[in-house]
């Protein structure tokens, strides 16, 4: 039999050690596989390359004395400060064409409304005028439950198909649905402009997760928070302005806007100015100084100079996460699958 080894290197034959020792030294330096002491002298001579992670992005949207954006501002007529200290710009971007990926997440409790058939058909015409081929929405519903509808797609016949699947609730679950819908932006890929779109009476009676618990996770998120208010109860009296009072807090800290429609005639014209702001904004970039411990909420101011303007802009972010844990794992209700 045939074994691939010849006579002649099978056959016994004694090296001297030191030409042993000589010819594993060679064989082990050629491969890299050198001592310590020679690896410590070779990563000491080597070049190290070290990456900045902790870059904070600020998109932001200006708008004018008629709530119009503003499309053409310099660099320069920014400033930025981060919990009152000012911050160098390191990146300055007009963010037109990025991608939008949303949640729109539609009260389905509005049963006090006379047009029953109002949430579907507002979710409708907002995906219609709204969603790009280059953008990714999925729609969700809340009430004692949220549900998430459609999965997050450009395919606008498929999303307004889901939005026909929106049924009259009971309770209210606000939070919940900010903090499903925060987690669900989460997931996807980063490099996307991310918005949540509330259509809303904001009021909160079902929640398992509480209001700090939906604000961290909206803010995790980095997602600008656009609310539609409807106000069923047109007065102050009788009204549960609690969650009212939650969407502002919300709003201050991830940007973004409410807006209170008197009538159903209006809302095409507010999803409109949605759209315009999504469409219309700045992306600034820059790296804390000084870096604050991980869990600090860091609070951003930006000020525009040059008119009178009005902004609506990410103000605030935890630094590496707020305590203990991700603020996306602190509450994690469940999204039950809805078959209509």
């Amino acid at each position: 039999m045939n074994t691939g080894i010849s006579r002649e290197t099978s056959s016994a034959r004694v090296w001297p050690s030191a030409h042993v020792a000589a010819w594993l030294l060679l064989i082990f330096a050629g491969a890299g596989l050198i001592f310590p002491a020679n690896a410590a002298a070779q990563n000491a001579r080597e070049p190290r390359i070290r990456v900045q992670t902790d870059l904070v992005t600020v998109p932001a949207t200006v708008l004018d004395a008629n709530g119009k954006p503003v499309a053409d501002l310099p660099e320069s007529a920014f400033r930025l400060t981060e919990n009152g200290v000012p911050q160098k710009i390191a990146k300055f971007e007009t963010d037109t064409d990025r991608p939008l990926e949303l949640a729109l997440m539609v009260d389905s409790s509005l049963s006090t409304l006379k047009d029953t058939r109002f949430e579907d058909q507002a979710a409708a015409r907002f995906i219609h005028l709204v969603v790009h081929p280059q953008d990714l929405l999925a729609v969700f519903e809340f009430s004692d439950d949220v549900y998430e509808l459609s999965e997050f797609t450009a395919n606008v016949p498929k999303l307004e198909a889901s939005a026909e699947k929106i049924a009259p609730g009971a309770g209210t679950s606000l939070y919940d649905a900010i903090v499903l819908g925060s987690n669900s932006l989460q997931r996807l890929p980063e490099d996307r402009r991310r918005v949540i779109v509330l259509v809303t009476d904001a009021g909160e009676t079902t929640s398992r997760s509480t209001f700090e618990m939906a604000r961290r996770a909206a803010i995790a998120s980095e997602a600008l928070v656009y609310t539609i208010l409807i106000r069923a109860v047109p007065t102050e009296s009788g009204r549960n302005t609690a969650g009212e009072h939650a969407i502002d807090t919300i709003i201050d800290s991830t940007g973004g806007a409410v807006y209170y429609p008197k009538s159903t005639m209006q809302l095409d014209e507010m999803f409109a100015q949605i759209n315009r702001e999504l469409r219309t904004q700045y992306l600034l970039s820059y790296y804390p100084e000084p870096k604050e411990k991980a869990g600090t909420y860091c609070r951003i101011e930006l000020t525009v100079t040059g008119g009178a303007y009005s902004l609506h802009y990410r103000k605030g972010y935890f630094e590496s996460g707020p305590p203990g844990a991700d603020p996306a794992e602190q509450s994690q209700p469940d999204t039950p699958d809805r078959e209509r």
